[in-house]
């Protein structure tokens, strides 16, 4: 009996699946931890052994881009056909610093299968979601006889993600030509729960910034002199106290400006999602929700701009009292983005509310970090609708979308290729990403392969990016 496209590719994967595991095993046992210098060596070690492992899966070009920090991976193998679209993937392969003593019930550098269940740093963010690209691609060669993808199919893997990516937007602008896509594929993402396969649509952008008030040039006695000149602690504790209005949206003038609202359609299909608010708040480690209001707390964790304090101070900490007038105060905040919102507006706008907010006689610095954008896939996408196809097929059945909150670097491949960024991830929130005994579901790994596999010739077929 005949073989269908979809039996071919899963017959494929079946008798491949303990090779396969095998070298990401392999991977695995190599400590690239970013964040901790000792283990540069090892970094190193882990674009090398993935680079030789692209090669042997069949790409063209394979080569290890260093940068000042960590090094990346590229390889690209042309699909033959002029009018293919150009595909680029992206993940990671650093990882979080990991010791036995976390609490982690195995090694976390020698892997383990418990049941289902595969357990070692990396296991899901990232190494396993990079590498279940390469059985993907032979499995989709295998099941339509092709000897090229159908699509021109790139990777870039960077080795300094876990560590804020410090130096991946002056990868991506000094290697744009050769990273020019008409997609990219982030393949650093979940899903919302192994019952509910679904597609994130976007991220979050990100800006953030240290506020420091200056009063006196020294503290001073509360007694001789307080009520009587201004106090830094209590201007930052008004400043804090302006910055969201009895409605919960920021108040900074001009914080709106631009912003992509939630369509019917996108409200909608998160209310789809089966989401317990109780159980959400329990990981959350909370008891209320609060927010902006008129909006849910998907839709304000996904879709909507934040500000939040990160940390304030100034004064006496110490035990008992000290009564004096600080000499100065400091707030740390952050702010999410979301589509439509630009970083440096968002600057502009803070600075200029900050200066209105500070009273005589006190003197504000404000500094900004390097920010990253939001990015955005709308849902009528062509090449969206082809990821959402392809894991429907992998998972026989519909696939929902969601939104994430957080933000990476995946703004950045946007932004300089000027490409749409779409999400492929089959990890679920119980892995662990960054906490003691991660793991990856061997189930959902595969059916990342399988997704893989079918994706590829469904951009072929039913994508051809506008020049």
């Amino acid at each position: 009996m005949s073989l269908t496209p979809d039996s071919a590719v899963r017959t494929y994967i079946e008798q491949h699946r303990a090779a396969f595991l095998d070298d990401l095993t392999a991977w695995l046992r190599i400590p690239s931890v970013s964040a901790q210098p000792d283990h540069a060596p090892d970094v190193r070690r882990s674009a090398d052994w993935l680079a030789a492992k692209l090669t042997e899966t069949g790409f063209a070009t394979v080569e290890v881009w260093p940068t000042e920090g960590a090094p990346a991976v590229f390889a690209e193998w042309p699909s033959g056909d002029p009018d293919a679209p150009t595909v680029l993937v992206y993940g990671h392969h650093d990882v979080q610093p990991a010791a036995r003593e976390d609490g982690w019930n195995s090694e976390p550098f020698e892997p383990v299968v418990r049941g289902n269940r595969l357990y070692a740093r990396g296991a899901a963010d990232d190494k396993g979601q990079v590498f279940f690209h390469t059985l993907g691609v032979r499995a989709h060669l295998a099941a339509t006889g092709r000897t090229a993808p159908a699509v021109n199919l790139k990777l870039l893997i960077e080795g300094e993600e876990e560590s804020g990516s410090p130096h991946f937007r002056t990868l991506v602008e000094e290697r744009a030509e050769r990273l020019a896509a008409d997609a990219v594929i982030v393949s650093d993402t979940g899903m919302w729960a192994e019952d509910t396969p679904t597609v994130c649509t976007g991220m979050r952008g990100l800006a953030e910034c240290e506020i420091r008030l200056y009063g006196p040039d020294q503290d001073i006695h509360s007694g001789s002199f307080g009520g009587a000149v201004p106090n830094p602690a209590t201007a930052v504790a008004r400043l804090v106290a302006a910055l969201h209005d009895e409605r919960g949206q920021v108040a900074v003038p001009g914080f709106y400006d631009g912003v992509v609202e939630l369509t019917d359609r996108e409200r909608e299909l998160f209310a789809e999602l089966p989401f317990d608010e109780e159980r959400w708040l329990r990981t959350a480690k909370s008891r209320a929700t609060q927010g902006e209001a008129g909006h849910t707390t998907l839709e304000r964790i996904w879709a909507r701009p934040t500000a939040e304090v990160n940390g304030i101070g100034g004064g006496y900490q110490g035990p008992g009292s000290k009564t004096i007038i600080p000499s100065a105060a400091l707030v740390k905040l952050s702010f999410r983005l979301v589509a439509g919102q630009d970083p440096d507006h968002i600057e502009k706008a803070v600075r200029a509310w900050a200066a209105d907010q500070v009273p005589a006689g006190i003197r504000c610095e404000i500094d900004f970090g390097s920010a990253t954008r939001p990015c955005l896939t709308p849902l009528d996408h062509p090449a969206l609708k082809a990821v959402a196809r392809a894991m429907g097929r992998a998972f026989e059945g519909p696939v929902r979308f969601t939104r994430e909150g957080g933000s990476g670097p995946a703004a950045d491949l946007q932004e300089v290729l000027g490409a749409p960024v779409l999400f492929l991830g089959i990890s679920v929130p119980s892995d662990g990403w960054h906490a003691p005994d991660e793991k990856v579901e061997l189930d959902l790994l595969l059916k990342g392969v399988e997704t893989s596999a079918y994706l590829w010739a469904d951009l072929a077929e039913n994508w051809r990016p506008t020049p």
